[in-house]
């Protein structure tokens, strides 16, 4: 691993990024967008302060995702992946460089989205703020690496988006926005443990509700770097140096 390669190829994404400008206001304004449209359907301050830190938990996680799958893809497909893995570049130097460039990309998507619910929306936290920004960017963090691992297994844009709703909406139902885990029936419980979305909402609501987020909070902020890392991992070991 080189970190003057991962940042070359940090600099290299973030390039081309600044030239698809759909793609930069999908990732920085729609979440933004969606929080706002919640807010007037819900016309509720108190109802839209239960539901909007999850949904900063889950937007980043869901866009991210997305938009890493398809452009890791893109690169695959046009043969620029395979041109970069003829060149000295390791497989963690080329994932970490993604990781990175789209770090900075979600940095700008979570700042805009709280600054908006804070100040607009009247989202009110009894605490600090960045247990909260901390835990959205380790959201945006983990469906960046679960993009980048995911990726591997399609072989046009439509297999990435179909892989969206067979990755995400287990670890939705499961998580415990719309029934708690504690309710639900043993085996579901147990998959729910093992999926780091489950802690990613539990940490969130640790992060919204409690003045000084305590155990529970760095246990779960914990799994969920330590998901984002394991992913990362994984998606080197299956990074092939030549496109099929």
């Amino acid at each position: 691993m080189s970190l003057v390669i991962t940042l070359a190829t940090a600099r290299r994404i973030l390039t081309q990024l600044r030239h698809d400008r759909r793609t930069v206001a999908l990732m920085v304004l729609v979440p933004t967008l969606v929080m706002i449209l919640l807010f007037y359907v819900i016309d509720d301050e108190r109802t839209f302060g239960r539901f909007a830190p999850v949904l900063l938990c889950v937007f980043p996680f869901l866009v991210m995702f997305l938009v890493t799958s398809i452009a890791t893809l893109r690169e695959r497909t046009s043969g620029t992946l395979e041109r970069l893995m003829a060149m000295p570049l390791g497989r963690l130097d080329l994932l970490l460089g993604y990781g990175l460039a789209f770090g900075l990309a979600a940095c700008a998507q979570v700042a805009l989205a709280l600054a908006v619910s804070l100040t607009w929306l009247g989202l009110d936290v009894p605490g600090p703020l960045w247990p909260l920004v901390l835990v959205a960017l380790l959201d945006a963090l983990l469906g960046t690496a679960l993009g980048l691992l995911c990726s591997a297994f399609a072989r046009t844009e439509f297999q990435a988006v179909q892989l969206m709703p067979v990755v995400m909406i287990p670890q939705l139902l499961l998580g415990g926005i719309i029934v708690p885990r504690g309710r639900m029936t043993p085996v579901l419980e147990w998959v729910s443990d093992v999926l780091p979305m489950s802690y990613a909402i539990e940490a969130m609501a640790h992060a919204a509700a409690d003045p000084a987020p305590g155990g529970e909070f760095w246990r779960d902020v914990a799994l969920v770097a330590g998901s984002a890392v394991l992913a990362l991992l994984l998606g080197a070991a299956t990074l092939r140096r030549r496109t099929p």
